[in-house]
């Protein structure tokens, strides 16, 4: 995931969301760090943890680009320009990571609560990240439409 994160930050054009894109990598390699190892043994390199506030930066960020972003009258297809379908690519591949760790927690296996809620919300963000690119290059939505028999 951190890697197509990386691909986003490369496509996308707006500044400000190549900085938060680089904050999410260095999250990501926190999470990483703390899936990693074995939470009985203590760690040789002091690993930084996960924090509220990582969190509440992607609500930050889904809110303000919401509020110059048309309201949802439709379900997307994603698509439209390759920076879209990157960020949308980069959204799954974040849910799924998160469907893994939800397994882990299910399996009694260590994982600290918070990963779980960042993924879900960093998942969110790049589904808004994906649309708020396709507004800043003036490419229109797909609008799902469903096939009636």
């Amino acid at each position: 995931m951190n890697s197509y994160i990386g691909l986003v930050a490369d496509q996308i054009i707006d500044a400000p969301s190549k900085t938060i894109l680089k904050e999410i990598q260095d999250r990501l390699f926190t999470i990483g760090s703390s899936l990693a190892c074995d939470p009985e043994k203590e760690p040789k390199m002091k690993i930084p943890d996960l924090k509220e506030s990582d969190v509440e930066l992607l609500e930050k960020e889904i809110d303000k680009m919401n509020e110059v972003l048309p309201a949802m009258k439709f379900f997307i297809l994603p698509g439209g320009h390759p920076t879209i379908s990157t960020t949308h690519i980069t959204r799954c591949v974040c849910r799924r990571a998160e469907r893994n760790c939800v397994n882990m927690q299910e399996h009694q296996l260590f994982i600290e609560p918070l990963i779980i809620k960042y993924l879900n919300r960093l998942s969110d963000y790049l589904f808004v990240l994906a649309r708020y690119a396709g507004h800043l290059l003036n490419v229109p939505e797909v609008a799902w439409k469903p096939r009636i028999n």
